[in-house]
């Protein structure tokens, strides 16, 4: 059987070239949406995407449900069946209007790889986010060893990751000179530090410790003075692997290269998090912790804006709706609190800023 349509090819090019060029998704978008029309055009037989026809795009439909993961042996989640659904019709919704398909592609065709309203609901429905607590992070890095090169970087790693809040791939590409330790400024260049959608942002370290922040001076300080790193070298260096005297490999220091990917910087929290005794958490999870260290902090409208833009977002309510969720726990002690308080004051209202904010949200 054909396994190969090389028109399908070329129009796949364009498409997954404009999305990371014209639209400025991020390569992983771009390679996900480059899985789901491969898993559809198995599925019609790689058949020219010009044949579209709604019993192609509900034989789609069935083989997902039917699909399983190759790892697990289990059925494909609903979200990333949505998410596959919804990638294969963004691009036909594309081609619709393309030269050569726009009198091919009917839209009735292709609205049929849109999921159920109930399989939407279902796949996005908010779910608690894990993440570790302010104090358990803290612990994890003050109880870190730092007596090696890479024990060092390890620890000023997770160090920088929570009072930064950047993602990993950021942190993986951010050069030395990009950082400001007298005015705890960090310059995300987006044509340097990889950032999402290649925004450029300046940041500053979040208050999380100064016992923390003089780990992260301490770093920057020992990198140029002791092993003589320069401004456009890596804040934190990839690991040095050698073939040791055994014949495996084995690790024997830093060397002056970016890490081409974040999953050192993933084994890295792994490592040290279960070396403290503690459940590995992901490194995006501490942008969690630190929107409910502002909620610990009692921030005022202008001080949450500030904590909110310098997590790089521009709208306040991304950070709450996205990273500011409630915990079902914390919600119960919120109100058994609000509920022992007597007299009217444990229904005072908001400050003038909060209330200003809700009004926005509702307008």
């Amino acid at each position: 059987m054909q396994k190969f349509n090389a028109k399908n090819e070329r129009i796949k090019r364009r498409y997954l070239i404009r999305l990371t060029n014209a639209e400025g998704k991020h390569p992983a978008t771009a390679a996900q949406a480059a899985d789901a029309l491969a898993l559809f055009e198995k599925s019609t037989g790689w058949k020219d995407f010009s044949t579209l026809h709604e019993e192609q795009a509900l034989k789609f439909r069935r083989d997902l449900e039917a699909l399983r993961n190759a790892k697990t042996g289990k059925t494909l989640a609903r979200a990333t069946i949505r998410s596959r659904l919804h990638a294969v019709k963004l691009f036909f919704l594309w081609l619709s209007d393309q030269p050569g398909y726009r009198s091919c592609i009917r839209r009735s065709d292709y609205e049929l790889l849109s999921p159920a309203s109930s399989e939407s609901r279902s796949s996005t429905s908010s779910k608690e986010s894990r993440f570790p607590s302010f104090e358990l992070v803290r612990h994890v890095i003050l109880s870190a060893p730092a007596l090696t090169h890479i024990e060092k970087r390890d620890r000023a790693l997770i160090a920088f990751a929570l009072a930064s809040g950047m993602r990993d791939m950021a942190l993986a590409t951010l050069p030395i000179g990009k950082v400001n330790i007298a005015l705890r400024e960090i310059d995300q260049d987006g044509q340097i530090v990889k950032t999402k959608q290649s925004k450029a942002m300046a940041t500053f370290l979040f208050p999380v410790g100064e016992d923390v922040f003089e780990i992260i001076a301490g770093w920057v300080a020992y990198l140029k003075a002791e092993l003589l790193f320069g401004d456009d070298d890596p804040l934190f260096p990839a690991t040095n692997v050698r073939r040791g005297d055994a014949g495996g490999f084995e690790a024997v220091g830093l060397k002056r290269e970016f890490w081409t990917n974040a999953g050192a910087i993933r084994r890295i929290f792994r490592e040290r998090f279960e070396a403290a005794g503690l459940p590995y958490y992901h490194p995006h999870s501490l942008r969690h912790t630190l929107m409910q260290r502002a909620y610990h902090l009692n921030l005022g409208g202008e001080a949450l804006k500030a904590w909110s833009q310098n997590l790089g977002h521009e709208k306040l309510d991304t950070s709450v709706n996205s990273y500011g969720r409630v915990s079902r726990q914390r919600t119960g002690e919120i109100l058994a609190n609000l509920a022992n308080q007597d007299g009217p004051a444990a229904f005072e209202p908001p400050p003038p800023e909060v209330v200003a904010w809700m009004k926005k949200l509702t307008t």
